[in-house]
C-alpha cells in the first residue's frame, strides 16, 4: 500500500492510500478518485513529507517546505481541526454511502469470494455484483489474475 498527498484543481488538499502507484494512475484516469471537498476528479499528488525511521524504530516526519499560496485564494492554515474534522466526517458519510451501496445491490458470498470471483472471470458463472470475504493473499492472487477486487470500507462506528 501507499499513500499518496493529493491536490484537485481548486487546490484544496487531501490524502489517499493506494495498493501501488500505477493503481493510483489506473484510478486517476478513470476518473475514480475524487476530492472529498469539493467533488472534482481534477486530482494530482502533491508535495508529500517523506517518512525516516531513527534508529530507535520510531517514524519521524521530515517537513516539506512551506508552499507559497496562490494569489488571491484563501489560505487555510494547515492543521485546522475544524477542517479536519468536517472532511473526517464527509469522508466517512462518503465511504458508509459506499459500503450501503454495495451491501444492498450484490450478493453476500462470504468465504466463496474468491472462488466466486475467479468463476465469474473465467466465465464459468454469471457476472453479478458480489462481495464477501477474502484474506490479503487471496486477494493478491486475485489481482495477479487480473479479477479486480477492493476492499469494503470497514468505519470505527462498524466494531460496536
Amino acid at each position: 500500500m501507499i499513500r499518496y498527498a493529493l491536490r484537485c484543481e481548486r487546490d484544496h488538499t487531501f490524502e489517499s492510500w493506494f495498493q501501488s502507484s500505477s493503481a493510483y494512475d489506473s484510478q486517476v484516469k478513470r476518473k475514480l478518485v475524487e476530492c472529498p471537498t469539493c467533488g472534482s476528479t481534477k486530482v494530482e499528488k502533491a508535495i508529500m513529507a517523506p517518512r525516516i525511521v531513527s534508529k530507535k524504530g520510531r517514524e519521524v516526519a521530515v517537513e516539506p517546505p512551506p508552499a507559497v499560496p496562490a494569489p488571491a485564494q484563501e489560505v487555510i492554515p494547515p492543521g485546522s481541526t475544524a477542517l479536519m474534522m468536517a472532511q473526517e466526517r464527509e469522508l466517512r458519510a462518503k465511504l458508509k454511502e459506499l459500503r450501503d451501496h454495495i451491501v444492498k445491490n450484490a450478493d453476500d458470498v462470504g468465504e466463496r469470494f474468491p472462488t466466486e470471483a475467479r468463476k465469474m472471470h473465467y466465465g464459468e458463472a454469471e457476472h453479478r455484483p458480489i462481495y464477501g470475504e477474502a484474506s490479503l493473499d487471496e486477494a493478491r492472487e486475485l489481482i495477479e489474475e487480473g479479477i479486480e477486487v477492493a476492499p469494503i470500507p470497514v468505519l470505527p462506528d462498524d466494531r460496536n
